[in-house]
Order: C-alpha cells, then structure tokens, then sequence
C-alpha cells in the first residue's frame, strides 16, 4: 500500500493538462470489443481503472498494445463468455463487456463489478435495457444470454443512469430495428462514446439530449479516435488552486463543459476565464461565497448534465472551508458521498452534518495536519486539496491506490504546480 505524504501551505502556480477523460476512456475500451477490427484510442489516461479494464479486454482474448497515451485493441475473436469475480470486481464499469459479448457471442456470464463505495449503485436500468433488447436476464446469477439476437425497443429509464446510458447505447448500435432511450444520460463523456460509435459506422441521434434514437446497423468497423479532456480532473485542480490563492492554467479542455462549473465557482466569488481549450485562475482571488437573494445561504447541489456533476462535490466542499461565508452542500445522487467530511471535521472544518445528503460548511477556517485515508476516488483528492491546505504540520493521506484508479501522475502533476507532496510506500 502506498500514501501520500504533504506539506501544506505552499504556494500554487503553473500550468496543468489533464489527461483524457476517465469516465469516457472506460466504455470505449468496452466498445472497441463490438468489432473484430482494430480500434485505436488516444488520450488515454495512465490510470488504474484502465489499467483493469485492458486487462479483462485481453482475458476476453483481445491484442492490447499501448505506446504512451494511445491503446490499440483488436478483438479479432473472443476466447471466453466469462469474467472471472476478481476481474469484474475492480471497476464498476467492468460490466459494460455484457454488450460486446452478447453481440460476438450470444452469451455473457459476469460478476457483481466493484468501484467507489458512495452509496448504492443500482444495476436495475442495465438488466431492464437487455431485458427491452430481447435478451434473457438473470440478475442473480448475472448471466445473460441474446441467441437470438437483439430487437430494437423503446425503453424509459427511471434514471438519468449513465454506465445504464453507454452500456444499452452499445448494444443497440448492432441490435435489429430502431431502439429509443429516453431519460438518457447526456454527460460529456456519454456524448464522446457516441462519437467514437459512430466513427465505428454506428447510427446514433439525438447525442447531447435525453432521447437517444439508435437504428442497428449490420456490423462495426474499426477507428481511430481521441478522447476528450477530463472536466473533472480540471474541476479538481482549480478547486485546489482557488482554495490557495494560486494562478493556475489548465489545458485540454473543452470550455463547453464548463458552464455550470463556472456557475459554482461564481457562486465562491471567483472568476474564471474560460477559453476553447484551457482554463485560467488568476492568483490571489479570496473565496467570498455570495449569498442568494434576500441574504439567503447558498445551495450547491449535484444533478444529471448538465447539472453540477457528483464527482466535483467532495473537491469543492474542501473549498469551502477556505471561502468566507456559509454553503450548503446537497448531495442528490449518491448517500454515502459526503461520510469523508469526518476527516475534514477532524482536520478543523466547520461543518455541521444535517443527514447523509447535506452539510453545510462556514469558512475560512484553518485546518491542522492529519493522517487521513482515501474512502473514494473523489474523496481521495479533496483530502489531498485539504492537506495541502493544512500548513502546521505534515499530512498524510493513505490509501493512494484509490486516487491513482482516477488521476494519472497526481504527484508529478501536483509538484509541477509546487505543491509539496510525496509518494511513499508503507
């Protein structure tokens, strides 16, 4: 197991590029198996959740070769309808092989897939989609079989599901007819899977809104493909650099994927200048959270895109212990998010837990040095944001492991900007 070891207080500043999107890289490793033709991803994050998902795409009998950031998959035959429990269980998007094994091979027998433990993650709109499809579903067992193929249908999730979004977006694409989704996900990252679909010679509209129209087509081709910046690396940092004062420039990005990030940080009196492809802090801003009309204390929630996304919540509640005023925080999505505030409580944060979706933080408070432990991807990373915030005594953050399945080269990234930390093993 390693840790982090932080000195906080330093000051922030240079430039940061984020690597390609964690949450688009993932499918599309999945995706690129519904072809028997080569695949090529670049902008592919080193990260450890990539890392898994490669490695059940070779179990699965794939040739996987990465040179830096490009990944080249071919899929010419699949070896197994299997994944073994210790593979599904490192991801939770280690269930999205399902599409691309019922499609190559009629049959798919998985395993319940792991991830971040922030509340229940519900399976039910995946099963419901291939149950829509014709597929014969066995939720128990985790078995699925289509030997007849798939038929188009119309379906309505009961949430804005995303993993539930790529994954029946993925096995409509070659399924016989016309398959409608509504209540999709519409993220970015959904929106970049749909692009690398149709590079493959799929027949996707409505990308970008909450009905998605697919007509099957035949078979795929394979393709080339770079993925798209990852907003919420980019949140993260400029989270990190706000909260001390930093000037900060972070590079490719889209700034389309910004408008209600944007919106929050106003929120914290901060101004961003948001361009085509990078974002830039000015130093030395002070956090002033900006009450709502009438004096009213000020709500930031998390919701489907384009709402504020869930995986910045825990990085900007830490800055709001450094922004003068009071901020509720409402955690929508997932109950168990907000459980690592005890940590920051510890390391001297204001904050009054309400219920497991709400706490409400005043600032500026000072925090003290602590040992901490990563619960979560994005939890790991607000620790760090609060360490480096922490200038009394060193920190340490356990559990690195957890953040390297999300940020590629944290440490090298962060010391480049002059933050003082290190990575030791225990």
């Amino acid at each position: 197991m390693s840790k982090f070891v932080i000195h906080g207080g330093q000051p922030i500043k240079g430039h940061v590029r984020v690597s390609g999107n964690k949450n688009a890289s993932l499918p599309m490793i999945a995706a690129a198996m519904l072809t028997d033709e080569e695949v090529v991803l670049e902008n592919v994050p080193g990260i450890r959740d990539v890392a898994s998902m490669l490695e059940i795409a070779r179990y699965l009998g794939a040739e996987v070769d990465r040179e830096g950031s490009t990944v080249r998959i071919r899929a010419r035959e699949i070896a197994t309808h299997e994944i073994p429990w210790e593979l599904c269980e490192k991801n939770r998007t280690s269930f999205l092989f399902v599409a691309p094994l019922l499609h190559r091979v009629a049959v798919a027998h998985v395993h319940q897939p792991g991830g971040d433990m922030i509340g229940r993650r519900r399976l039910d709109a995946h099963f419901y989609g291939f149950e829509k499809l014709g597929c014969q579903v066995d939720p128990e067992t985790f078995k699925l079989s289509a030997e007849e193929g798939m038929r188009g249908s119309i379906l309505f999730f009961d949430e804005a599901s995303v993993t539930a979004t790529e994954h029946i977006m993925m096995a409509a694409v070659l399924a016989e007819g016309v398959t409608e989704i509504r209540n999709a996900a519409s993220e970015p990252h959904v929106q970049d899977l749909a692009a690398l679909l149709t590079k493959m010679g799929a027949d996707i509209s409505g990308v970008g809104t909450n009905t998605l129209i697919v007509t099957g087509v035949d078979r795929l081709n394979g393709t080339q493909h770079r993925i798209e910046g990852d907003h919420i690396e980019a949140g993260s940092y400029l989270a990190l650099g706000a909260a001390l004062g930093g000037e900060m420039v972070v590079e490719g990005i889209r700034g389309g994927h910004f408008w209600m990030i944007n919106r929050v940080f106003e929120r914290f009196g901060l101004v961003l200048e948001v361009g085509p492809d990078s974002i830039y802090l000015a130093g030395d801003q002070v956090p002033r959270i900006r009450q709502d009309v009438g004096g009213k204390t000020p709500q930031v929630d998390d919701g489907p895109w384009p709402q504020f996304p869930s995986d910045l919540m825990s990085s900007m509640l830490v800055l709001a212990t450094q922004a003068q005023g009071s901020v509720l925080f409402f955690e929508k999505l997932f109950e168990s998010r907000m459980y690592f505030v005890d940590p920051l409580i510890q390391m001297g944060a204001n904050i009054i837990v309400c219920d497991p979706h709400r706490v409400i933080v005043s600032g500026r408070t000072p925090l003290v040095g602590q040992t901490v432990r990563s619960p979560d991807i994005r939890a790991g990373m607000a620790m760090i944001i609060a360490a480096l915030c922490a200038s009394n005594r060193p920190s340490v953050v356990q559990n690195a492991e957890i953040v390297d399945r999300g940020y590629e080269d944290i440490v090298g990234k962060l010391q480049a900007l002059g933050a003082g930390i290190e990575r030791e093993d225990d």
